[in-house]
């Protein structure tokens, strides 16, 4: 069953939060889902939606720096490993080219070996930064030159 990426509606993260260990695990990141960043960036604010609900989503945005930031992506747990998000990234890049971006950005905790992984096999730089979120918050910092190509193809 193929999902459909399009802009994300409040209402989809809503769902989403209602659903939100299916995408998190046991992990609690819903306060990080500002529904403000819907409605005020929500051309890059995107999710794949199918027959069986939303099965990924990405809330990110364009700073004034041209930097297109992603705040969060998530896949539901019944669909980590089909390229869905790889292919979010790639409807993000292409929406925040379209806003002027030149390159992305993301961070994750330094324990979350998944997402690092992840960024990394989409060809982007990974550095460590110390209290990036604060003191003693140290963080992983991910950043890659737009246009997008190799492992996405060209976006």
């Amino acid at each position: 069953m193929h999902a459909q990426i399009e802009p994300a509606r409040v209402t989809d993260i809503l769902q989403v939060l209602a659903d939100h260990p299916r995408y998190w695990g046991e992990r609690d990141l819903r306060p990080l889902h500002q529904l403000a960043l819907v409605q005020e960036f929500g051309s890059t604010c995107l999710v794949a939606r199918a027959e069986d609900g939303i099965r990924g989503y990405l809330i990110g945005f364009v700073t004034p720096a041209g930097v297109g930031y992603v705040h969060l992506i998530a896949t539901r747990d019944d669909t980590r490993g089909s390229g869905l998000g790889r292919s979010l990234y790639a409807a993000f890049a292409d929406a925040a080219q379209r806003q002027g971006a030149d390159r992305l950005k993301a961070i994750t905790s330094v324990a979350n070996t998944g997402s690092i992984a992840f960024h990394r096999t989409l060809g982007f730089d990974a550095r460590i930064e110390d209290d990036y979120n604060g003191p003693g918050r140290t963080m992983v910092v991910f950043t890659r030159a737009l246009p997008f190509e190799g492992p996405l193809g060209n976006c």
